[in-house]
């Protein structure tokens, strides 16, 4: 009998999972919960939402699944893998206590700060008036000043302040009229870090670790990284910033790190620890951890991955991944994500999308905001399709991803058009 496996949530990043899961030769059915309906395609969709944990849990039990992979960050915060644990199911993604690296910023600038991990100077406050006096403080002196709601908030609560004006207005939105709720009941406010961004994928099993590699994720709606931020416009694998040297410090200075600070801590790491880290002259400082794969990160780094993913990942959610080093492919890989027009703002829903049926078979099409309506496919999100190129280079990647997303089409469809131009600056050609 094969693995049965179900995939938690409905995005581009799921539907990549399900994809992957569905390579491996010991796999023999996938459910998604909620699943879409690209993933509908190679897995059996569940009308289960991403955070009906009990439900969920019943569902596992009563189909025999041998492992759950938890896509989303919301269901993790909220205990799923404790839950499931508790009930003799196999989980991959991390304890409620160890995913407060992504659900609570003042834990881990805290565990930073007491670790001696490099990171953005900061304070949390718990007071508005406390807040505001530290924040003119700085900008006063003409620094810019980063304000972060301690919670999760959906991409949303994270303000750069380059005046006191600005940071007041951050402050007494989620501090005081709790425009985010109770994420907004602690504030970060760090210095505001120069440099490069850049993302690097570990796995730990909470003893011992793999790093994957590492992308770049474009998070502003428009070219060049201007207009607001949304949840990811587009990503590359295998960046030039990320060099053996700059890899080398990450694992030391970082990863490492971490993984032994929460052990120590008594609240060992076992899933995706998704470094956010800021570049300066060589040297990486945390931006901020999540608990799971990155949306669109996921989408290129999978590809990547040469190893059966149920392996992999079943050893890290059995503790058993001492030893092990996952096999990686070359050459590069690029996601353009197709967006709703007026997207992250308010933007319409229903508009047919066309053109897939002329993807080239080579090229891999995640599905993120779509639905089935009147037997035809419609947009039904912000983010509508992830369209994904593998190639020798950066080059070819980029070459190949423009020439399939012009084959798509809907109303308002909107993307960015520079997605790796960073690489190609960065090894000197022009874009």
């Amino acid at each position: 009998m094969g693995k049965k496996v179900l995939v938690v949530g409905q995005g581009g990043r799921e539907h990549a999972l399900v994809w992957k899961l569905s390579l491996s030769p010991q796999v023999e059915k996938i459910y998604a919960a909620p699943g879409n309906p690209g993933i509908g395609q190679i897995a059996e969709c569940v009308d289960i939402g991403a955070e009906d944990i009990d439900k969920l849990a019943a569902f596992a039990r009563e189909k025999g699944i041998d492992l759950t992979v938890v896509g989303p960050e919301a269901p993790l915060m909220q205990g799923i893998a404790d839950i499931f644990k508790e009930k003799g199911l196999l989980l991959f993604g991390p304890s409620r206590a160890a995913a407060r690296l992504e659900g609570s910023k003042a834990f881990t600038k805290n565990l930073l700060k007491k670790y001696g991990i490099p990171t953005a100077s900061y304070e949390v406050f718990t007071d508005a008036e406390q807040a505001l006096d530290w924040a003119e403080h700085y900008t006063n002196q003409g620094k810019k000043v980063v304000i972060k709601a301690d919670g999760l908030a959906a991409g949303k609560g994270v303000v750069i302040a380059e005046t006191f004006a600005q940071a007041r207005e951050a402050i007494e939105d989620i501090m005081i009229k709790k425009t985010l709720g109770s994420a907004g009941d602690k504030v970060v406010i760090e210095e505001f870090l120069e440099g490069e961004e850049v993302s690097v994928f570990a796995l730990s099993d909470g003893e011992d670790f793999v790093i994957l590699g590492a992308a770049q994720d474009h998070k502003q709606v428009f070219d060049g990284d201007k207009g607001p931020n949304t949840g990811g416009m587009g990503a590359y694998v295998n960046p030039p910033l990320y060099d053996e040297k700059l890899a080398v410090k990450v694992r030391e200075k970082i990863i490492a790190p971490v993984i032994a600070a929460m052990k120590e801590e008594g609240t060992p790491y076992a899933g995706v620890l998704y470094a956010g880290l800021m570049v300066r002259d060589g040297e990486p400082k945390v931006l901020e951890f999540n608990a799971r794969f990155g949306d669109p990160e996921a989408q290129v780094l999978l590809p990547m991955i040469k190893d059966d993913i149920y392996t992999l990942l079943e050893k890290v959610a059995r503790g058993e991944l001492d030893g092990y080093v996952p096999q990686m492919e070359e050459g590069s890989c690029i996601c353009v994500v197709l967006a709703s027009g007026g997207y992250p703002g308010p933007y319409e829903k229903g508009k047919e999308i066309t053109g897939l049926n002329n993807i080239s078979p080579d090229t891999l099409l995640f599905h993120a905001g779509t639905a089935l309506k009147d037997g035809k496919l419609v947009t039904n999100g912000g983010r509508v399709l992830n369209v994904v190129c593998r190639g020798q280079n950066i080059e070819e990647c980029i070459d190949k991803v423009y020439k399939e997303v012009a084959k798509v089409s809907f109303a308002g469809m909107h993307y960015r058009r520079d997605i790796g131009y960073k690489a190609l600056k960065r090894k000197g050609m022009k874009s």
